[in-house]
């Protein structure tokens, strides 16, 4: 605390005078910076916990096919639900290729299968829509067979790449892309702040071009991770990228210097866990499931897991939900660029005395 003028009598400064002098110092934002970060660590580890620590299903969408509507499949489906302890959306299709056509449309997460009574009913999983929701339906799908005492038979339709064992890999990915596009545009803003609004754009797409390029040719090329669809991939992650970095960008034009602390709650604390990468979205909690896909986080995992799971079936909203991030972002920036501390003065400055 700063020395404090006592007066020609040196009085004892009032608790005003303090206050004053504790504001204009610097450890007030220091202070207040502390509270941040033992705040944010708390939530921060509680909203990743309360997500994926105990993923536990609500409702799974299942395709249904065969003699689902007799008693057979009736008891069968009532013992998978409570085996889950949740209950399961059934859509029921005329032939087995279209319930395998809408578990490439990503409609449903399994295709269940009752023959005529006695005979072996099939559970076919998709490992690829989601490794978690698999395995809950698979453990379902044999304790629910052996206790009914009905043969039962576990398929998986659309297993993961070799080296996506746990179906980890997209989450990294999308995370790298994520993490690393609103650090840049952090960076842009305290080392070229001399940049103006369109310059600043146009480094950003920049950046986020050459690092989408960069993650793609490390995840496929170096290590074998994953086979990507090269062009595909690359641009999604450059989509990723430019949209969080914009969004940072227009946080600070909002917040300035406080921007980060709205940035990572939305990408870090809130969009990464509710993505759907390392927990599939019937798996977490109901709101989590449903405000996850509107968020940049969320977008990028599902347009990358189409991507490179289930080619020739890509869905436009993913692209939607990264184009409206970057037109609110984008609007909101030049709207208020001129309070943005990387603008340059729009005029030339007067010549010095």
């Amino acid at each position: 605390m700063p020395d404090l003028p006592h007066g020609v009598h040196g009085r004892p400064p009032t608790l005003a005078e303090r206050w004053a002098a504790f504001r204009a110092s610097p450890f007030l934002p220091a202070t207040v910076l502390t509270l941040i970060l033992a705040a944010a660590a708390g939530l921060f580890a509680g909203s990743y916990t309360y997500a994926m620590a105990n993923p536990t299903p609500h409702t799974v969408p299942v395709a249904v096919v065969g003699a689902y509507d007799q008693p057979q499949g009736v008891r069968f489906v009532a013992g998978m639900e409570k085996a889950l302890a949740a209950s399961l959306r059934l859509h029921a299709f005329g032939s087995r290729s279209a319930a395998e056509q809408a578990v490439d449309d990503q409609r449903v997460f399994a295709v269940l299968d009752v023959p005529a009574p006695g005979r072996t009913i099939t559970v076919d999983v998709s490992g690829a829509s989601g490794e978690t929701v698999a395995q809950v339906l698979t453990q379902a799908a044999m304790t629910t067979g052996k206790a009914a005492g009905v043969p039962v038979v576990v398929h998986d339709l659309k297993p993961l790449q070799q080296g996506d064992p746990r179906g980890l890999a997209i989450f990294y990915v999308s995370l790298a892309a994520v993490v690393i596009g609103f650090i840049g545009a952090i960076q842009l803003s305290v080392h070229a702040a001399a940049l103006n609004p369109l310059a600043r754009i146009a480094f950003t797409v920049v950046y986020a071009l050459l690092g989408g390029f960069v993650i793609a040719a490390v995840v496929d090329w170096l290590l074998g991770a994953l086979r990507l669809p090269f062009v595909e991939s690359w641009l999604i992650l450059t989509l990723t990228m430019f949209t969080t970095g914009m969004v940072f960008t227009m946080f600070n034009t909002l917040f300035g210097r406080w921007a980060m602390l709205p940035t990572w709650v939305l990408l870090v604390m809130l969009g990464n866990p509710s993505s759907g990468g390392a927990v599939s979205w019937p798996l977490l909690p109901s709101l989590l499931g449903v405000v996850g896909r509107w968020l940049p986080p969320g977008a990028s995992v599902n347009a990358q897991h189409t991507a490179v799971y289930f080619p020739g079936h890509q869905h436009a909203f993913p692209f939607l939900v990264l184009a409206g991030w970057i037109v609110v972002s984008c609007t909101v920036f030049g709207f208020r660029h001129r309070r943005h501390p990387g603008d340059r003065p729009g005029h030339p400055a007067h010549a010095a005395p």
